[in-house]
């Protein structure tokens, strides 16, 4: 079964028949040439990430498309990566996925679920009017909905020493330009009526273990390290060509 891992980042799988394909500075690196010159620049939990990634990686800008032919690929699955585009590119790539799936082929989609979002944000209003001095914690569920929709410098960046932030801000610019802000969010209406709109034949809810995708816990994708939810604040959505 060949799965495709769009946009993957750190995030891989290494069993027989993924492909992880993303342009990140990671993956850039992995190139063998730049491989033992590695630690000089990156280190701690970031040095960690990039020995663990695998061997079955493309680097490929997906802005350019999907490098795969038409009707040749059993899955694709990205996760918290539709939000990060412009929407008339998120619905370019949507349309560009649909195309390299085969008949019958399944598109998992994992995005932050707007709709939990805004419900966190409601129901922490009732509990500060009864509960003042939570009142601090309340930005927290702003945060939510918006702090990656406006934040200025790429979160990896920022927890760096203040030379190390500016050389990277200097090369590798804000967080916009590294792709890290969000530029639209999605709820199970939104994203459901757009698969549909642009041909996708059913849409199905989903959660974070559960999949129309064969054995899908064992790509552990969607699980951190322990087994558990990767990003509990996500959407799950399968559509199917």
């Amino acid at each position: 079964m060949k799965i495709l891992n769009l946009g993957c980042g750190t995030k891989t799988c290494n069993k027989s028949g993924v492909i992880n394909i993303d342009w990140s500075i990671y993956l850039r690196l992995k190139k063998k040439i730049f491989t033992p010159i590695v630690p000089l620049f990156i280190k701690g939990e970031r040095l960690e990430k990039f020995n663990s990634l695998p061997e079955n990686i493309l680097v490929h800008n997906l802005a350019k498309g999907i490098p795969f032919d038409t009707d040749s690929v059993d899955a694709v699955y990205h996760s918290h990566m539709l939000e990060h585009l412009d929407k008339d590119v998120a619905e370019k790539f949507l349309i560009e996925i649909k195309r390299v799936l085969k008949p019958g082929g399944i598109h998992r989609i994992v995005v932050p679920d707007l709709e939990k979002a805004c419900r966190d944000y409601i129901v922490h209003i009732s509990f500060c009017e009864t509960n003042p001095d939570e009142s601090d914690n309340h930005d927290i569920c702003i945060a939510r909905l918006l702090q990656q929709s406006v934040q200025k410098e790429a979160y990896g960046t920022s927890q760096q020493s203040p030379l190390r932030r500016f050389v990277e801000n200097l090369i590798l610019g804000d967080a916009r330009r590294r792709g890290e802000t969000h530029q639209w969010m999605y709820d199970r209406i939104n994203l459901k009526s757009k698969l549909l709109n642009i041909g996708y034949k059913d849409v199905y809810l989903q959660d974070y273990n559960t999949s129309l995708i064969p054995d899908w816990n064992e790509y552990a994708l969607d699980v951190d390290d322990k087994g558990n939810q990767y990003k509990p604040e996500s959407l799950y959505v399968e559509a199917l060509k």
